[in-house]
C-alpha cells in the first residue's frame, strides 16, 4: 500500500439509498484513517445529497469534517445507469458514457473499490483505466468478480461489517465502523427550523411506512395505530412520504384526525429533519438506515428480509421480526405473512423502552 498523502482511492456505490447509507461507515473509517487522500465516489444523481450537499462544489474540494457540506469525499462523478439501461444505444447515453470515463481516467486513481458487487458498478469501476479494482469474493452477482483484479473475502453476518472488512483490506487498515459523516445543507437545515423548531421541546417520532416492495411493508392501518399510540404518549408524529408514496402517507393521518403530519421532503430535507427526532418507526427502507446512520434510535419492523445482514445498526435499536419469516427478497405485493403478526402493541412497547432508555441517559 502507498503512503504518499495524495493516494487517490475510487469509490463506486451507485445506488440504492440504504446501500449507500451502509457503505459510508467503511468510507468515513477510510476518511478518518487518512485524511490526506483524494476520496472520489461514483454514484446515481438521486443519491447525490448523502454526499454532497445542494450547491457544494463541483469541482475536486478538501474534504475535511472543516466542510460540513461535502465532509468525506472530494469528488462526486455522477452516473445515471438507471437511464442508461433504458437506451443504451441512445446518443445521450453514449455521450455521457464517454464523458464519465473521460472524468474517471483524468482521476488517475490508484485504487477502484466496488462496494456495490453488481456487474453494472464493476463495468463502471472499469471506466477508470485503473489497474487495482477490488470487490468482494461473492459478490451480490457472481459474474462481477470476473472484473475485478482482487476479490477480497468478508466473514462479518453484516453488510456494513463486510463493508469494513473490505475497506481494510484495500487500505491495509486494523478499521472499525464508526458513525458516518453525512453532509449539512443550509437550505435543507433552514427548512427543518420550520417544520421542527429547535426549542420546541416536544419529542418527534418518524414514521417510515414506504418500502422497496409490498412485502416488506407493514399494513398502514397498523402504522395508524402505532402513530395515534405515539400521540397519545404525547409525542409529535411526523409521517415521511417518499416518492409515489402520498397517499399512503395521507391514509395514516387521516387515521389520526390529521394529528399525525405528512412531510414530502427531498433528500437533503430529509437528512435535516432526521438529525432532530427522538425515535424512528420504519421497516426495511433507506430512511431507517438514515435515521441509524444518524445515531437515531429505530423500531425495525421486519418481514422477509434478514436483519441480521441489513437490519438496523450503529445506534440504539429494537428489531421485530416473527420466528415465521424467512429470507426471501422475490418482489411479492402482499405483505410477508411473518410481517403480518407483527401488531402495533409490539411496536408501541419497543418505542417505548428506545424512549425510556433514553430518558435514562
Amino acid at each position: 500500500m502507498q503512503t504518499q498523502s495524495k493516494y487517490r482511492l475510487l469509490v463506486v456505490r451507485l445506488g440504492a439509498m440504504g446501500d449507500i447509507l451502509h457503505a459510508l461507515p467503511a468510507v468515513t473509517a477510510l476518511r478518518q484513517a487518512h485524511p490526506g487522500w483524494v476520496i472520489d465516489w461514483v454514484v446515481e444523481p438521486a443519491w447525490h445529497a448523502l454526499l454532497a450537499a445542494e450547491g457544494s462544489p463541483k469541482e475536486s474540494i478538501s474534504s475535511s469534517r472543516a466542510n460540513p457540506g461535502q465532509p468525506i469525499v472530494d469528488q462526486v462523478h455522477l452516473a445515471p445507469t438507471k437511464q442508461w439501461r433504458k437506451a443504451p444505444l441512445n446518443g445521450k447515453t453514449i455521450h455521457e458514457i464517454r464523458s464519465l470515463r473521460q472524468s474517471l481516467r483524468a482521476g488517475n486513481y490508484d485504487t477502484v473499490i466496488d462496494f456495490q458487487g453488481a456487474v453494472r458498478s464493476a463495468v463502471v469501476g472499469r471506466l477508470a483505466g485503473c489497474r487495482r479494482l477490488v470487490g468482494e469474493a461473492e459478490p451480490r452477482e457472481r459474474a462481477a468478480r470476473l472484473l475485478f483484479t482482487e476479490r477480497v473475502r468478508t466473514s462479518g453476518a453484516h453488510v456494513i461489517e463486510q463493508d469494513i472488512e473490505l475497506a481494510a483490506a484495500v487500505a491495509g487498515d486494523d478499521l472499525k465502523a464508526v458513525l458516518p459523516w453525512l453532509p449539512v445543507d443550509p437550505a435543507a437545515e433552514a427548512w427543518a427550523d420550520h417544520v421542527l423548531p429547535r426549542n420546541s421541546g416536544q419529542p418527534v417520532v418518524l414514521i417510515i411506512p414506504g418500502a422497496g416492495w409490498g412485502a416488506k411493508r407493514w399494513p398502514a392501518e397498523r402504522y395508524a395505530a402505532a402513530a395515534q399510540g405515539m400521540i397519545d404518549r404525547g409525542m409529535r408524529v411526523l409521517i415521511n412520504a417518499g416518492p409515489g408514496e402520498e397517499a399512503l402517507a395521507t391514509r395514516i393521518a387521516t387515521a389520526t384526525h390529521d394529528r399525525a403530519e405528512v412531510i414530502v421532503p427531498t433528500l437533503g430535507q430529509l437528512i435535516a429533519v432526521t438529525r432532530r427526532i427522538s425515535l424512528c418507526i420504519a421497516g426495511d427502507t433507506g430512511p431507517l438506515h438514515l435515521a441509524c446512520a444518524l445515531g437515531r434510535p429505530v423500531v425495525g419492523i421486519y418481514g422477509p428480509t434478514d436483519p441480521s445482514r441489513n437490519g438496523p445498526f450503529g445506534t440504539r435499536f429494537r428489531i421485530l421480526r416473527s420466528p415465521e419469516s424467512r429470507r426471501d427478497h422475490t418482489r411479492h405485493a402482499e405483505p410477508e405473512a411473518g410481517l403480518l403478526t407483527i401488531t402495533p402493541s409490539d411496536v408501541l412497547k419497543a418505542a417505548d423502552e428506545l424512549l425510556a432508555e433514553g430518558n435514562a441517559q
